[in-house]
């Protein structure tokens, strides 16, 4: 049975239509936004700090929701839900686990991000500083295989499920997706793909709470928790999960399967956060102060996702096998489907027909659409940063690089768009992608992770680990395979269990060999070339030592004393960047500099950027140690192994209490990335409108609009 076979419930012209349609108004409203920003406040897609790292002031709330909507792959929603219909209520809670521990943990990269390397916009920029150029080559290399892998899983995953409900090419959904994301990355850079994220995280809650309503109030298929119970009591009677405890039960936590999923996941996470440029891009663009809270609230939000939405819609499908507007109605999703991801898309069709299909492609749109935004702008930040300026022209001027960014957000486009038919063609899909993705790239994760955590990692280590890494988890992933199911093919290579045997080599022996080979070959690398060195104290926030000349010696008004257009004394305070630091940097402006006029942004673009305070590094360190230490303790020790280990069949109010925590935590974690950051940008949201509405007045002979308004940049 092919994988839409009785889910298409959509002609071909809706998925056409969504894509194109809502992207393309998508691409429309992110022009105007930017459009506005460049008007209205103090920063400029001109310039390349501002495209590629939004000028490093962006607010927690906004790089909460940045983070939540790059890490809600359409994974997040299919592949949770497919967790859940595989392996029960264990599941949606695994995968919530598996997947922020990797956000929480981050924080203390992006924590050693602003204290030692400031100045950086790229992660393998901080390699290239530390270790050299063999070094930067293979994290360059590991960081774009993760771009490739991860766009694969957004693209792909999105593709084949609008493909199965549509009946739209999938070959053209491929194509299409990335290229209209493109289409307003290109003219807004880093600050419009946070914008979009917010857009599409609205939307994204909008829809996970209506389908929330639809399972637990007002559906007459189900419509009550009691009703949602007695359903997945008949389906675990009636199609039982092999190896759950209670005879196959939907409603035991103990799944040996899934504990052996939740570990794949684990791998792929780790490695899809630690290499993946997005993440860091994030933690370069937000500001010092406000970092590491910005990560932690993206992880609490981020964990009620596949929680919440895979308890109704992964569980709902098992729920939803026995009514007969099930769309394969009265047989189950076969393995294909179900692989595809179509459990979510088949409880939306049975919940509200074509109203729930049509709802649940305009969901899955924006969760592809906003994380490949994210991803194109950071494969374009790697071939600007890391491959033309460092190999090509390093002299280049920032509106030079801005064009090399607009060439590298439509190469990649059209990469991943190739890389994904070409998937497609030989019968890949995204539970497959998920599955393998820690053994291809597993094996740099930790390595990556300590250079900027371990001052002791040596140069041997960062080049060697993660190639031998590679070679020892595919050796083991083959060989398990081979010797498990006899053959070596897309099943036996899928398979998790196979899998993880791949996955834990690849990264663990990422870790261990950082530390032997260290410890084995302490050296690190040093360089005597004066353009390295000026780059390397420029990421580490190092202020060059130039002789200033007679006319520097003088005291010259900075961004941080003179008045940048309409800031107050405390917006200026929040710049960060101290006076000194500006006249030293002055003479070491490259020639190629052009001034935009824009006190802010031309001293971004001309200066290195001050490492973040000691005493806040210290408390920040703290804060997110402490909350990594309780996360750990009660989501991966406490609760899933006492329910794990009791093996316990939950009761009618013990699953009532769990889909209410459940349904609460959405609630959670729409505030925080829904209301949170219209609060915090009140300021800027209010000048923009002020500086609109006046020139609209000025249409009718009024005074023109302020360009640059107070509180605007901070926006």
């Amino acid at each position: 049975m092919a994988a839409g076979d009785g889910i298409q419930v959509l002609p071909a012209g809706a998925g056409y239509g969504i894509v194109i349609g809502i992207g393309g108004v998508f691409a429309l409203m992110m022009l105007a936004i930017t459009w506005l920003q460049n008007r209205y406040t103090t920063f400029s897609t001109k310039q390349a700090e501002e495209f590629n790292t939004a000028s490093r002031s962006v607010k927690p709330g906004l790089i909460a929701a940045g983070i939540v909507s790059s890490w809600t792959w359409s994974a997040t929603l299919l592949t949770s839900s497919t967790f859940a219909y595989s392996y029960g209520v264990c599941g949606p809670m695994w995968y919530g686990a598996s997947g922020t521990l990797q956000i929480l943990l981050f924080a203390l990269i992006a924590i050693k991000i602003k204290s030692n390397a400031p100045g950086a916009h790229t992660f393998p920029e901080v390699v290239l500083a530390r270790h050299g150029k063999v070094a930067h080559i293979v994290y360059l290399f590991s960081g774009i295989c993760t771009n490739m892998l991860v766009g694969a899983c957004l693209v792909l995953g999105g593709s084949q499920v609008v493909a199965a409900i549509s009946g739209m090419n999938v070959y053209a959904a491929c194509f299409l997706i990335p290229l209209v994301v493109a289409a307003y990355v290109i003219a807004g850079g880093l600050r419009s793909t946070f914008i979009a994220d917010y857009v599409h995280t609205v939307v994204l809650f909008i829809a996970i709470l209506v389908f929330g309503f639809l399972m637990y109030a007002t559906s007459d298929k189900v419509g009550s928790i009691s009703k949602f119970y007695d359903l997945l009591l008949e389906a675990s009677e009636t199609m039982p999960i092999a190896g759950n405890a209670g005879n196959g039960s939907y409603l035991a936590f103990r799944s040996p399967d899934g504990l052996v999923f939740a570990i794949d996941l684990l791998v792929a996470g780790f490695s899809t956060v630690w290499l993946d440029q997005a993440y860091w891009q994030r933690a370069i663009a937000s500001k010092p102060e406000t970092s590491v809270r910005a990560y932690i609230l993206g992880g609490i939000a981020w964990y009620g996702i596949p929680f919440g939405f895979a308890t109704a819609m992964g569980l709902g499908c098992a729920a939803l096998t026995s009514s007969p507007s099930f769309p394969t109605y009265p047989n189950p999703l076969s393995a294909a489907q179900n692989g595809a991801g179509l459990s979510s898309p088949a409880t939306a069709i049975a919940l509200a027909g074509k109203g729930g299909a049509v709802l649940m492609l305009i969901l899955l749109f924006m969760a592809v659409t906003s994380s490949t935004s994210a991803e194109l702008i950071a494969v374009a930040s790697l071939l600007t940063f890391d491959v033309y300026k460092t190999y090509f022209k390093p002299e280049a001027s920032s509106e030079k690089l801005v064009q090399i960014s607009h060439y590298g957000i439509v190469i990649y486009a059209l990469a991943l768009a190739t890389f994904c038919s070409i998937l497609n063609a030989v019968g890949l899909n995204l539970t497959w992608l998920l599955t393998i993705l820690g053994i291809i790239v597993g094996g740099a994760s930790i390595p990556v992770g300590l250079i900027l955590l371990w001052k002791r990692m040596s140069t041997t280590a960062a080049v060697a680990s993660p190639p031998i890494a590679l070679c020892l988890g595919l050796i083991a992933w083959f060989v398990v395979s081979h010797q498990r199911s006899g053959e070596i093919s897309i099943a036996s290579t899928g398979d998790t269990t196979n899998a993880v045997a791949g996955n834990i080599t690849s990264w663990g022996s990422g870790a261990i060999l950082a530390v032997i080979l260290t410890y084995a070959f302490p050296a690190k690398h040093s360089s005597t070339d004066p353009r390295h060195i000026e780059r390397s104290n420029k990421i580490q926030g190092i202020a060059p030592t130039a002789t200033a000349s007679p006319a520097s010696t003088e005291k010259t008004a900075t961004p941080t004393e003179a008045a940048v257009p309409g800031r107050s004394s405390d917006e200026k305070a929040n710049l960060d960047i101290s006076a000194e630091a500006d006249r030293t940097a002055s003479t070491a402006a490259p020639e190629s500099y052009i001034p935009t006029g824009n006190e802010l942004v031309d001293f971004l673009e001309r200066s290195h950027i001050e490492p973040m305070d000691p005493i806040e590094t210290k408390k920040a360190t703290k804060l997110a140690v402490s909350f990594n230490v309780v996360f750990i303790l009660v989501a991966f020790i406490l609760v899933p192994f006492t329910l794990f280990g009791t093996g316990w069949v939950y009761n009618r109010q013990f699953f009532t209490g769990w889909v209410v925590m459940s349904f609460i935590w959405v609630w959670v974690s729409m505030i925080i990335c829904v209301i949170y950051p219209v609060v915090e940008s009140a300021g800027a949201l209010r000048d923009v409108s002020k500086g609109l509405w006046a020139d609209f007045g000025a249409l009718f002979g009024g005074k023109k609009g302020k360009v640059g308004g107070r509180g605007a940049g901070d926006a």
